[in-house]
């Protein structure tokens, strides 16, 4: 008998039904994947994100049908606040429908260090088993914006520069986030016809300067295989002292559930991140 593959780490990044733009998500339809594909365990991080940004017309066709009516006469959009009880519900539900697999509730929170009040009432609320703390938009001369909608406005590596500063912001407050999301957001719109191939290189000293932080501050990594995070990146977290990896798929519906998971766990382990070796190598409890 050939010898079997090892099992998949975790998902500790998921969004269902109950995230803001998971139209096509399920909480039930992914849990049936995560127990398909062998996983252990599943985290519903669903969105929480406060922050009122423009949308540009050209974008609004891309917001789920249910959500254009939220963006403003002047193009602002809020998303809706997340239905944490009735998230918490489908939590208990699926746990009831699925033994075998762990399932963890948790939240995405965006720019949690820009609304500290709200994000303490909401983690009082709830009880979230996993919290992770990300970035969509910045503060661009007193303004919000995506970070994404700056491509075209400033150069694409001003814009890497500009998040990464944000992230930092975020990483040395002392808000009780456990993993930081998708340090890589803004090169999912990377303009590589025009900027050529997304080099991290570019970036290593806001990246590492970044990493410490994050390291210093006893939280973990999350790598993204949306895109996925960049094995230099990896490395350099390794050496700036970081202990732990999360894989988060970012899934916002059910097929993409630990997409990339068994490249991502390699890159990880050429990075140091091993079992055993280095205190953790992906959340699990």
């Amino acid at each position: 008998m050939p010898p079997q593959p090892p099992p998949l780490p975790p998902d500790n990044h998921v969004h269902s039904q109950w995230s803001w733009d998971a139209d096509a998500g399920s909480m039930e339809a992914s849990c049936a994947r995560a127990v398909e594909l062998g996983l252990r365990s599943i985290a519903f991080t669903e969105h929480w994100d406060p922050t009122p940004c423009p949308i540009a017309p050209a974008e609004l066709p891309h917001l789920p049908p249910d959500m254009r009516s939220l963006v403003s006469a002047d193009g602002i959009f809020l998303p809706p606040p997340l239905d944490v009880d009735g998230y918490l519900e489908c939590v208990r539900e699926c746990r009831k429908r699925f033994p075998e697999l762990r399932i963890h509730s948790g939240v995405e929170l965006g720019e949690p260090h820009w609304w500290p009040e709200a994000f303490d009432a909401l983690i009082r609320h709830a009880g979230f088993d996993r919290i992770l703390g990300s970035v969509h938009c910045v503060d661009v001369d007193g303004r919000y914006q995506y970070i994404d909608g700056l491509y075209g406005k400033r150069d694409p590596h001003e814009v890497i520069r500009i998040y990464l500063a944000e992230v930092l912001r975020l990483v040395e407050s002392t808000l009780p986030f456990e993993v930081l999301a998708h340090i890589d957001y803004p090169v999912r719109a990377w303009p590589s016809a025009t900027a050529g191939t997304y080099q991290p290189t570019a970036f290593e000293d806001e990246y590492r300067t970044l990493l410490r932080a994050l390291a210093r501050s006893g939280r973990i990594l999350e790598i993204n295989t949306t895109v996925p995070l960049h094995a230099d990146i990896v490395r350099w977290w390794h050496q700036e002292g970081g202990h732990a990896v999360s894989l988060g798929s970012d899934a916002h519906e059910p097929a993409q559930i630990a997409r990339g998971f068994a490249g991502a766990a390699a890159v990880a382990e050429a990075a140091g991140f091993v079992g055993g070796r280095r205190d953790v190598a992906w959340l699990q409890r």
